[in-house]
């Protein structure tokens, strides 16, 4: 029997694995990374690049607040004025949780695996609202470039402080690039904008020593692939079945690997029914075959919403295992 590593790696590069990848569970994710990120359940707060953030009781997530004056930006053009980079901690103490966490991971079974988020084009519509960012791609392309510059320069800046404390072996980084049915914005214009940051930051990682770079969207993004694969993930994950997955598998399995095919949205949700996630699991499975794919919720973290689904999820996956293996 292989190992979680070894049927991993077996699965990404199309070889022999001997069952399905469980979701989640070749990484051992350090969430106490200090990148400043706060979750704060029935409150509203600023964080600490100044953009004000809601997580109102009864609701599976927090988002950022912009009206009455509170984004960050209001001109895009005066952006320099509003936006200045938080301080990156880089005392051991501040890095001391993390370090323990990391310290405890078997490395021969699970990849140490560092959380980054939110990633560079979520960032722009934090500061100012998404419409408006999206219309100052159009309306201001040369603010809105300086923007994602200064954007990237910070995220290099933490990824520097990261890498010498820390030493992940994977990156899981977070940045949505689409709704459940079309990207944000075009092919051609996430190229012009997006692809050089991330070409930078994730060629940094791996010049660092990273193994595995997973990227969190769960999102329409199939149009995005090709961009996906030039700036080096390895994983795609959060991939939704609004994307057609065995046909993406068919057309680029042999360059990434994708991890998704169950809407969390219809495995975890109050009053959840096994029936509906057993159903889910098995097609999701069946579809989408036992190379180059990890069945995995959309979510983009290894938690869930309400009780039992993450195990039962698990349960299934094994079975079609046992069926397909």
């Amino acid at each position: 029997m292989l190992t979680i590593k070894e049927n991993l790696l077996e699965t990404m590069k199309g070889g022999n694995p001997d069952r399905f990848v469980k979701q989640y569970e070749f990484i051992d994710l350090i969430m106490e990374v200090p990148t400043g990120v706060e979750f704060k359940y029935g409150q509203t707060w600023k964080d600490h690049w100044g953009i004000t953030w809601q997580w109102p009781e009864g609701q599976l997530g927090m988002f950022p607040v912009h009206h009455d004056g509170l984004a960050v930006i209001q001109d895009i053009t005066e952006w320099k004025e509003n936006v200045k980079k938080p301080a990156i901690a880089t005392s051991d103490e501040a890095w001391a949780a993390a370090l323990a966490h990391a310290n405890a991971v078997d490395r021969k079974e699970k990849y140490v695996t560092a959380f980054f988020a939110p990633g560079i084009f979520e960032m722009t519509h934090h500061l100012m609202g998404m419409e408006n960012a999206l219309m100052a791609l159009y309306e201001e392309p040369e603010a809105m470039q300086e923007l994602i510059d200064y954007l990237t320069e910070y995220e290099l800046e933490f990824a520097a402080v990261m890498m010498e404390k820390l030493k992940p072996e994977a990156i899981l980084h977070h940045d949505d690039w689409g709704s459940q049915i079309s990207s944000f914005i075009s092919p051609d214009m996430f190229e012009e904008f997006f692809v050089p940051s991330y070409k930078k930051i994730y060629q940094f990682y791996k010049d660092n020593g990273v193994e595995l770079i997973i990227h969190h969207s769960d999102s329409y993004a199939a149009n995005l692939v090709p961009y996906m694969i030039e700036v080096g993930i390895d994983i795609w994950q959060g991939v939704m079945n609004t994307n057609n997955i065995p046909e993406l598998i068919k057309a680029y399995g042999e360059k990434i690997t994708f991890m998704g095919g169950l809407h969390s949205g219809t495995v975890d949700y109050p009053g959840w029914e096994k029936e509906v996630v057993k159903k889910q699991v098995e097609e999701t499975c069946r579809a989408n075959g036992t190379k180059y794919f990890i069945p995995c919720q959309t979510s983009g973290l290894p938690i869930e919403n309400f009780e039992g689904v993450i195990a039962y999820i698990d349960e299934c996956i094994d079975e079609m295992s046992k069926e397909m293996f």
